[in-house]
């Protein structure tokens, strides 16, 4: 493979041999049961032929092989960067197959996205048992940051942060943008003058059998994985199975050896003009018109921005007092911002729906995503809730809650303006049995304790003691290192700190995550989040949803927590543990029981039998020597003829 000449020292050589050095740009990942040996037989065929077939079909190459079976059938996927050479393509696959059968002896998926610096080559290799053709695939994701920071190359962070963004905006619009005819159709790479440095590059590729607007949702939630983890770094690479994101400071993979600069904004106009034939006196004159003319301008332009923005603002976000009484106000945004952020409400930005409203994702002019809860015409949820939601969060604060931003409630409109949570709910993953098996003990673990600290905090620790009535699994949101947000508090309810309980004639939240005394008689407490609570967490153990498993068993009429109740008791453990769970080196079999131990306390009849949140994280401690009370029966309850709230 040919090399590019640079004329430079051999101490600059050395230099550049060394940043290439500090960090790699790979991801591997291994996850899944451990296959069987016809599997193994399946994947060694379609390895023994993959990377000839992917420079053959021009890059890309996708195929099946073994029996209709997850056991035995094994789907393979593999590409190189666009504008490869033939023989370094193949090196690269070569080497990726040799390591994931090292590093992957037996587990049924892998997801590698390597990249070789000195061959100037990258490449991605991904096997499931389930085929991936043409959906978008997030998760698993890797990300490999340089490790130094950018504030030696920087001074003025703000400008290069508005540099930044927008030659990220300009690759990712031109990678999203599909290209016929290339089989490679999803490919930018950038190079870009900065104001302060010469050049910047970037380079993004997704996999050919997307549709381009899951293209771009790859690419940007790549880009915000960057920000939110590794922002101020100097550089640096982040994959998912359907696209790549990579930045750095120098060029890599020669793939930029034919790519148009774009230049850095050109400075501002001044009005003042050198006369290069005068005496070095007067040259100091106008050297000092350079600087002052300028700053003049400068300062008089701040001056109308700022004034120009403060009559903007009194039309688009505004302070607004609530509730006077508690002295608690909350941005208010403009309708026409919410119409723009999220393209209308269009479908490709609906990120759910409920029986309040949809949920949609938007982008404020400033860049920042958001998540926006457009309450339905008349839903139910009205003015009182409406209010009730944006009032207690505008008092709580916490990691494990969600963050509201602001609202709007012009026209007929009431619309929720949340900070975007990119691993949407806890029921997309959780129910899905392909994206159940991201979830390992580990990440399940993180995620059943950090919704327990938010109830904590909701029940104990926060200002206000406040029940939550609607907990289930959908209204978990992931953030992107799988941490667990809290969301709706349109049912919650606010206590003072005093009081312990309270009774309603209007029963909402959703069956079958409702403790059979708020569902009977309307009676709630922090007990009955406690019950809420369980069901979720026997969720996140069987991998089996309380609708589904009532649907299934539909003669019955058995909910899953008398299906766990029966088989705890009968010692047929196994049939309540989810066999999709990956297994973790962190989390024995002796902690998962633990788990439904704790599950099965929490969903108990007896309101006085189940424990407080707070013992709950007690025990939740893996390494304390702990003796739990012994579980009763569980309570039955039939499916109502009415649904109840949403």
């Amino acid at each position: 493979m040919g090399k590019s000449c640079v004329v430079t020292s051999s101490f600059s050589l050395l230099l550049l041999f060394l940043q290439t050095l500090k960090y790699v740009h790979a991801g591997f990942i291994c996850y899944g049961d451990f296959f069987n040996v016809n599997y193994g037989v399946s994947r060694t065929y379609l390895f023994s032929s993959l990377p000839s077939n992917v420079v053959s079909n021009g890059g890309f190459y996708n195929a099946s092989f073994g029996r209709d079976s997850k056991n035995n059938r094994v789907h393979v996927v593999a590409l190189c960067r666009r504008g490869y050479e033939k023989q370094a393509c193949k090196t690269c696959l070569e080497h990726v197959i040799e390591d994931t059968k090292s590093k992957c002896p037996r587990q049924k998926e892998s997801f590698s996205w390597v990249t070789d610096e000195f061959d100037d080559v990258s490449c991605s290799l991904r096997y499931t048992n389930h085929s991936t053709l043409g959906k978008l695939e997030l998760l698993p994701n890797t990300i490999n940051p340089n490790p130094n920071s950018i504030d030696s190359k920087f001074n003025n962070m703000a400008m290069f942060s508005q540099e930044w963004i927008a030659m990220v905006n300009r690759t990712l619009e031109a990678a999203s943008t599909a290209e016929n005819s290339s089989v490679l159709k999803y490919y930018s790479a950038t190079r870009t003058e900065f104001t302060q440095i010469s050049d910047v590059y970037a380079l993004m590729q997704c996999v050919p059998d997307l549709s381009p607007g899951n293209c771009k949702r790859c690419l940007r939630e790549c880009v915000n994985d960057f920000q939110k983890q590794f922002w101020g770094r100097q550089g640096g690479g982040v994959s998912r199975p359907s696209c790549y994101f990579r930045w750095d400071l120098y060029p890599y993979y020669r793939a930029f050896d034919n790519v148009v600069r774009v230049p850095a904004p050109p400075p501002q106009a001044s009005s003042t003009i050198i006369d290069y034939g005068r005496d070095e006196k007067s040259f100091q004159g106008s050297n000092i018109a350079i600087i002052v003319v300028p700053s003049v301008i400068n300062l008089i332009i701040f001056v109308v921005l700022i004034f120009s923005w403060k009559r903007k603002q009194s039309h688009t976000i505004i302070n607004d007092v609530f509730d006077s009484n508690n002295g608690q106000s909350m941005l208010r945004f403009d309708l026409r911002m919410i119409v723009t952020a999220t393209n209308n409400f269009s479908l490709e930005n609906k990120l759910g729906q409920g029986g309040f409203g949809s949920v949609y994702k938007g982008i404020l002019p400033s860049g920042q995503e958001i998540a926006v809860k457009r309450l339905r015409k008349g839903s139910g949820q009205g003015g009182m809730e409406f209010k009730n939601e944006v009032l207690l969060l505008t008092r709580l604060q916490h990691r494990n809650l969600v963050k509201l931003l602001g609202f709007c409630n012009e026209k007929d409109e009431e619309i929720l303006v949340y900070e975007f949570v990119p691993n949407s709910s806890l029921d997309h993953f959780i129910f899905d049995e392909e994206k159940r098996r991201v979830l390992t003990w580990d990440v399940r673990y993180t995620i059943i304790e950090g919704v327990a600290r938010g109830l904590l905090y909701l029940h104990e620790d926060s200002q206000l003691r406040i029940i939550h009535r609607d907990l289930k699994a959908s209204n978990i949101l992931l953030d992107a290192e799988m941490n667990p947000k809290v969301a709706d508090f349109g049912m919650a309810r606010l206590f003072d700190m005093d009081e312990t309980r309270g009774q309603t004639s209007r029963v909402v939240g959703t069956y079958g995550y409702m403790a059979p005394e708020y569902a009977t008689y309307g009676q709630f407490s922090t007990k009955s989040d406690v019950y809420s609570f369980g069901v979720m967490l026997l969720e996140m153990i069987s991998g089996k949803s309380n609708k589904k498993l009532e649907k299934e068993e539909e003669e019955e009429e058995e909910e899953l927590p008398a299906f766990v109740w029966k088989r705890w008791i009968e010692g047929r453990f196994a049939e309540i543990i989810d066999p999709l769970a990956a297994p973790s080196n962190n989390i024995s079999i002796n902690e998962v029981m633990k788990l439904i131990h704790i599950g099965l306390l929490c969903v108990q009849e007896d309101i006085s039998k189940r424990p407080s949140i707070n013992s709950i994280l007690f025990w939740l401690e893996r390494h304390a020597t702990i003796t739990m009370p012994v579980p009763t029966p569980v309570a039955y309850l039939t499916r109502p003829s009415l649904s109840l709230g949403h």
